[in-house]
């Protein structure tokens, strides 16, 4: 018999018996519960008009992350607790603080986004713990809502506002109560039939389950798997999640490598490297989609989806990262420009999954930097990803290694440019001749962001901004080279 699914909503245990495993939460909401304040815009994470709140119990503290509900499967609440717009008018009837100020700020004009914007905003509230919010705290949280007509304005200076009201707290100790309450030790499965949702515990029931299940999907943050239902109609069949198996959400240090967990959001992931990265990681962290959708997307689902215009990966391929494989052999580590071999096609054995990512740490002489060339400043699809980590004594280049996003049918090196670098002064007449080398290494394609020739062009121009930046005499600051530098 299928095992229900159990969460925490609206001050209850909630049950599911008999969902489907690719239902969405927003059905749910909307279908089964009536509870339609939660909207449905774009169906494929981007609006933010079904943003939610999950709860979670993580390392025995209670985490609270805004996600789209309309690309998460309902199963993957089980364990945890759903908040929507509805939970947040108080007892007494009086609007919660996200609330008053949105009216108090007229940042609302035809309503349809304002649930979304109330829960991102609601999230942001109990991450302050009072303190008021930077402009940048607020555009972060805001970056996935979408509102056509009233303008970011008014909300912002509700974000600003609700810091400023009586404060209402949130009882997180009762949360983590209920959470220890509805934890599994053992897998459980939902679904019935030739649809089953199997949502292990432990790295050993996932490397069993990988096993006996080498055809069944493995399924992270939903974030791109989610658009395969909503918007390709796409039936899934068996679903293994990797979601609740601990060891794969840990973060540790070791032998000049920091080693992320498959099962670490991109959000925690991208923190955790910034303390090491921070002045070269830092923007990519705050441009790589939106905060809802990195709370959900992890940065081994990036990593193993492999897609060409992955942000992640021309940085972890510049550094010389590695990708640790699990199977029922055992553990198996790639550098990670070798698991990649075509497009959509990566050195992945039928019973392997991707356990881990193993960054090097920063090192004494290596200039690093990466630089996303997209049409927006958030959430966007890059034209053009880039990066360079080179290994300088003095002025001459010991070694270089470079890799582009959306350059091929895959993340690749620049094999001819990194050869001919190599052993040479890093002058401008070196630059010069890399700058050529790279229409040895790529021949884009031609797409919606981009024609081929811009890709060319616009890649050749971030190497030479890269020599702005290192070049031993005079280097320029970032922000002298950022067009978004003036920003709050």
């Amino acid at each position: 018999m299928p095992d229900p699914i159990r969460f925490y909503y609206r001050g209850a245990v909630h049950e599911v018996a008999d969902a489907a495993p690719t239902q969405t939460i927003l059905q749910h909401l909307r279908e089964d519960l009536h509870c339609t304040g939660t909207k449905e815009g774009c169906a494929e994470g981007d609006c933010g008009a079904c943003t939610v709140v999950i709860g979670s119990l993580e390392h025995g503290k209670v985490e609270l992350k805004a996600v789209n509900s309309c690309i998460q499967f309902t199963p993957t609440l089980d364990g945890r607790a759903l908040f929507t717009v509805e939970d947040l008018q108080q007892p007494d009837g009086a609007l919660h603080p996200v609330q008053q100020a949105l009216v108090e700020c007229h940042g609302s004009q035809c309503g349809f986004c304002t649930p979304g914007f109330a829960m991102s905003l609601w999230g942001m509230y109990l991450g302050q713990d009072g303190q008021a919010p930077t402009r940048r705290d607020i555009d972060d949280a805001l970056s996935g809502n979408l509102c056509r007509c009233t303008g970011y304005r008014p909300i912002i200076d509700a974000a600003h506002r609700m810091c400023e009201l009586p404060r209402v707290q949130f009882d997180r100790d009762a949360l983590a109560e209920q959470l220890r309450e509805l934890a599994r030790d053992q897998l459980a499965t939902h679904g019935r039939g030739e649809q089953r949702f199997y949502a292990p515990r432990t790295l050993e029931e996932l490397v069993r389950l990988r096993a006996e299940h080498p055809d069944a999907l493995l399924l992270a943050g939903s974030t791109d798997v989610g658009l395969w239902v909503t918007k390709q109609m796409r039936e899934l069949g068996q679903i293994i999640y990797l979601g609740n198996v601990d060891a794969l959400k840990l973060v540790t240090e070791s032998d000049g490598m920091i080693e992320i967990g498959a099962g670490v959001s991109l959000n925690d992931a991208y923190a955790a490297l910034c303390r090491h990265y921070p002045g070269e990681l830092s923007e990519l962290w705050q441009r790589f989609a939106s905060l809802p959708v990195r709370n959900a997307g992890t940065l081994g689902g990036n990593v193993a989806n492999g897609s060409p215009i992955g942000d992640s990966m021309p940085w972890l391929i510049a550094l010389g990262s590695q990708v640790v494989l699990r199977g029922a052999g055992g553990e198996r580590v790639l550098a990670l420009e070798d698991f990649y071999l075509a497009y959509q096609r990566k050195d992945l054995r039928p019973d392997e999954f991707v356990q881990s990512v193993r960054v090097p740490l920063p090192r004494a002489g290596v200039r690093f930097r990466t630089y996303k060339l997209a049409k927006r400043f958030d959430q966007d699809i890059s034209a053009v990803c880039a990066a360079f980590a080179f290994e300088l004594d003095g002025d001459v280049i010991r070694s270089a290694r470079i890799a582009f996003g959306g350059m091929a049918a895959t993340p690749k090196r620049a094999a001819a440019a990194e050869a001919l670098l190599a052993g040479r002064r890093w002058s401008e007449e070196t630059l010069d001749m890399a700058t050529a080398a790279l229409a040895q290494d790529y021949a884009p394609l031609s797409d919606m962001r981009a024609t081929n020739n811009y890709r060319l062009q616009a890649a050749q121009n971030l190497l030479r901004r890269f020599w702005f930046e290192t070049r031993l005499e005079d280097p320029l600051p970032a922000q002298a080279l950022n067009a978004f530098a003036v920003r709050a």
